[in-house]
């Protein structure tokens, strides 16, 4: 017979199954499974835990121009934040704070700090409709981030390291 088992045949993983296995992705994941003190999302899957953070075209529309974040909006973004900055840590070994300061109608910055090295320096608008087209371009974004503040902390060693 010339039937294949489908454990013959490679099977390419799914783009979304690709970028859940990105540094940054999996330290997102973390973030927010760490912050479910009751177990109540054990059956979520890392891409539902992740649907927050996508927003299509349509859902992005619907979104109000002008308006205050909600609690959970900026929960999100600082959970976005702490990711890149434990994924910067697990990197280089240097301890990395981040810093948020947010007006109560979604304006701000976001910094991150090596030392007294300023790795990830951010301005937040329309902070209300924070959120990405999909998990590639939230890949993509944490994952730059995470780059260019490595290649900053290893550019300036001196200045990154605490006590400096």
């Amino acid at each position: 017979m010339n039937e294949q088992s489908t454990l013959d045949i490679p099977t390419e993983p799914s783009s979304d199954e690709v970028y859940v296995g990105t540094p940054f992705v999996q330290q997102l994941i973390k973030q927010l499974r760490a912050q479910d003190m009751n177990g109540t999302w054990d059956n979520k899957s890392d891409l539902q835990l992740l649907k927050p953070y996508i927003h299509t075209a349509e859902e992005r529309r619907a979104l109000p121009i002008l308006g205050d974040p909600d609690p959970e909006t900026l929960w999100r973004l600082e959970l976005f934040y702490n990711a890149i900055a434990v994924a910067i840590e697990r990197e280089t070994g240097q301890m990395v704070s981040p810093m948020m300061k947010m007006s109560h109608e979604g304006f701000g910055r976001m910094v991150l700090l090596a030392g007294r090295l300023v790795v990830v320096n951010k301005q937040l608008r329309d902070v209300h409709r924070f959120g990405f087209a999909s998990l590639a371009k939230l890949s993509e974004a944490g994952t730059k981030f995470l780059n260019e503040a490595v290649t900053m902390i290893r550019t300036y060693p001196d200045v990154a390291q605490y006590g400096a």
